[in-house]
């Protein structure tokens, strides 16, 4: 028997919001830290570009959404050129490069930081193996 269906399916994300409480010291440092391209501004809000996904910076509208975002993954090819590169510009390391998952045809790696608002991202590289 085949499972019905799903009535929708979603598959792309189209923008993904941040809570941030100061969007201008946010804005900076992922635009002058991270090197992300700014796409606008409004009041309260910055927005970003990562590979057609856009990015939004936002002060908490409601009590309820005043808490750090999910953990954001972004994917580079030399992991520890970009770690190296944040901590040259002051940006500390939660966790060093570390080998993840060894997969059948590559290694999964990953680190991860803080912005200034102490939400967690992560950085992700997949190495061939030789």
């Amino acid at each position: 028997m085949t499972p019905p269906s799903p009535a929708v399916s979603l598959s792309r994300i189209g923008q993904i919001a941040i809570n941030v409480h100061d969007v201008d010291r946010a804005a900076q440092f992922y635009e002058q830290t991270l090197g992300m391209k700014l796409l606008f501004r409004f009041p309260n809000l910055a927005f970003f570009d990562c590979s057609g996904v856009r990015l939004m910076l936002t002060r908490p509208s409601k009590p309820e959404f005043d808490h750090v975002a999910s953990i954001l993954y972004y994917h580079v090819a030399d992991l520890s050129s970009v770690v190296a590169n944040l901590e040259a510009q002051g940006v500390a390391m939660e966790s060093p490069p570390s080998l993840v998952a060894k997969m059948p045809d590559n290694e999964l790696w990953m680190a991860f930081f803080r912005d200034t608002e102490g939400n967690l991202l992560g950085l992700m590289s997949e190495v061939r193996e030789a």
